[in-house]
């Protein structure tokens, strides 16, 4: 997944502003100025395309990150 600004793409294939995305696990959901990717794993990343990035992982994954993660 890549995103600069506002626009995002996964594995080279550009995902429309506003148009949702689900392949192989991967999801891009815009709510309204953000966009969110998340993935099987358990984690989401969202950001406002500007400066603001928020990182969520399951509580599955609780005791099993380590770095921004925890």
């Amino acid at each position: 997944v890549a995103a600069r600004g506002r626009n995002v793409s996964v594995n080279g294939v550009v995902v429309p502003e506003g148009q949702p995305y689900l392949h192989n696990g991967i999801s891009v959901t815009w709510l309204g100025d953000w966009v969110a990717v998340a993935s099987g794993l358990g984690v989401r990343v969202s950001s406002d395309g500007r400066q603001a990035v928020t990182v969520t992982v399951g509580a599955e994954l609780r005791g099993g990150t380590r770095g921004r993660c925890g």
